[in-house]
């Protein structure tokens, strides 16, 4: 797999003069299950002004659809901290679905997994 990060710099942030998030997508290397290791991993953060407005949805949304273009397989993946129910619901809202919790590095992650939707459902 390619590393591709895409950085979300936020409309505005030459007016505004601050970063609202990063996200992308890359491999991170982990100790993972074996179905998904070598998948493409996105990930994502942003700063707590910008949160509740929309703009890590519509980030992940853009970055799917620039992954669905440029990965040859069909799935990718995002691990979420439990507590961080605002990333999960983000992750549902764009397509993942819960797929396991996983240990990593003595703590709790929950792997969500999006299968790409075939280009012709005729």
């Amino acid at each position: 797999m390619v590393d591709a990060g895409l950085r979300l710099l936020g409309r505005d942030r030459a007016r505004i003069g601050h970063l609202r998030g990063e996200l992308g997508f890359a491999d991170f290397k982990r100790d993972v299950p074996d179905d998904l290791r070598g998948l493409p991993e996105i990930g994502w953060a942003f700063a707590r002004r910008a949160w509740g407005k929309g703009y890590a949805t519509e980030g992940v949304r853009a970055a799917i659809a620039w992954g669905d273009a440029h990965f040859a397989g069909s799935r990718t993946v995002c691990l979420v901290h439990p507590e961080n129910v605002a990333s999960a619901h983000v992750a549902r809202k764009c397509g993942f679905r819960e797929h396991e919790r996983i240990t990593l590095d003595g703590a709790e992650d929950d792997v969500f997994v999006r299968d790409r939707e075939p280009a012709d459902k005729n």
